[in-house]
């Protein structure tokens, strides 16, 4: 009997032990870990707007150096479709956004108005939307003013002759009231009179604005080349 409850004693031992659990999840610590991709691959058709390409814009709100602020921002229209290799990459009515980079008013005695403004997206009818880094080419639109450097600063012309012209009227003036009182010596002292009141008027005047109005146009160049997806241009 002894005999047997020992045999009894070490079956229920084993029977106690837990076996081990195999589950679907588990693997093995020497299993290769999976890489991480990232997929790089150019569009199927992409297309290229070349640098130096040139889109003639008009302007959706107005610009003036005496109310526009630096960073400020631009939104004008593309007023006619851009085609390459007999293929529009930009259709007209593609807006375009950017920013106010520089802003001054005309001096008193010297410093002209200017604008610089840069072009930083397209955004197409279809909502499709690409950065791109864009310049003013040209501002034919923008009355009394020209490009004065390669970044596209709108610089306002010279107000010289308008300066002068109004120390040479007071100083006539002046001396027709000079001749009229005094004979030619009041003459004289007139006309030093008026122009010095000339001076004075024109070093107390600011030059002109710049002023754009809504639909003003200009004409933008694209500095660098800008890809597109061409299945996106036209959805």
């Amino acid at each position: 009997m002894r005999i047997l409850a020992i045999l009894l004693a070490l079956a229920a031992v084993g029977f106690g032990q837990a076996a081990p659990v195999s589950t679907p999840d588990a693997k093995r610590l020497s299993d290769p870990v999976p890489a991480i991709t990232t997929n790089t691959a150019k569009p199927a058709n992409q297309v290229v707007i070349p640098a130096g390409t040139r889109v003639p814009l008009s302007l959706k709100y107005a610009i003036s150096t005496k109310g526009t602020r630096e960073g400020d921002a631009v939104y004008a229209e593309t007023t006619f479709p851009i085609a390459i290799n007999d293929r529009v990459l930009v259709p007209a009515g593609t807006y375009v956004q950017g920013r106010i980079s520089h802003i001054q008013r005309g001096g008193h005695v010297k410093g002209r108005a200017e604008v610089l403004m840069h072009f930083t997206s397209l955004i197409y009818p279809s909502g499709y939307t690409v950065m791109l880094p864009g310049s003013i080419e040209n501002s034919a639109g923008v009355d009394r003013t020209t490009v004065k450097d390669k970044e596209g600063t709108i610089q306002e012309d010279s107000d010289a002759g308008h300066k002068a012209g109004t120390v040479a009227s007071t100083a006539g003036t002046g001396a027709i009231i000079g001749g009229l009182s005094n004979g030619v010596k009041g003459g004289l002292i007139g006309a030093g009179a008026g122009g010095a009141v000339g001076m004075a008027i024109a070093s107390l005047s600011r030059g002109k604005d710049i002023q754009m109005m809504a639909g003003t146009t200009f004409e933008m160049v694209i500095e660098r080349d800008v890809a597109l997806d061409g299945d996106r241009i036209r959805r």
